[in-house]
């Protein structure tokens, strides 16, 4: 044990399994596909609140809007290999992804990813 890294399922996060490379590469798929949903729905935002636009001070208060939203995303998808349990968790609690979007994860991941997303239910309720 020369090497922390070499110790499978422990660095740097003792609860995330293993991913293989292609899981890897569905799971980012699943994730950019969320989050490009995601922003869409905030230029749709954007883009009906613009219209709305009648006095200089609503015109900060869209600029509000999007910082915060900017903020929420850039945090919410924050997409680091080492962690895609939680990543995926959260969207699938969110319903940014569906259990079907998982598919090609073995078992094991969707799993830990459902098991992420009832927890964050429970904290929710």
């Amino acid at each position: 044990m020369s090497n922390r890294s070499e110790i499978r399922g422990t660095y740097p996060y003792p609860n995330e399994p293993t991913w293989s490379r292609m899981e890897k590469a569905i799971a980012r798929a699943v994730f950019d596909a969320a989050r490009k949903r995601e922003l869409h729905e905030v230029m749709q935002e954007t883009k009906e609140r613009a219209t709305q636009i009648k006095e200089p001070a609503d015109l900060w208060e869209l600029e509000r809007y999007l910082a915060q939203r900017r903020k929420e995303i850039d945090g919410k998808y924050d997409f680091r290999c080492s962690r895609p349990t939680r990543v995926l968790g959260r969207l699938l609690f969110e319903g940014r992804v569906s259990d079907e979007e998982l598919r090609g994860l073995n078992e094991d991941k969707r799993k830990a990813i459902r098991s992420c997303a009832r927890v964050l239910s429970e904290l929710a309720a």
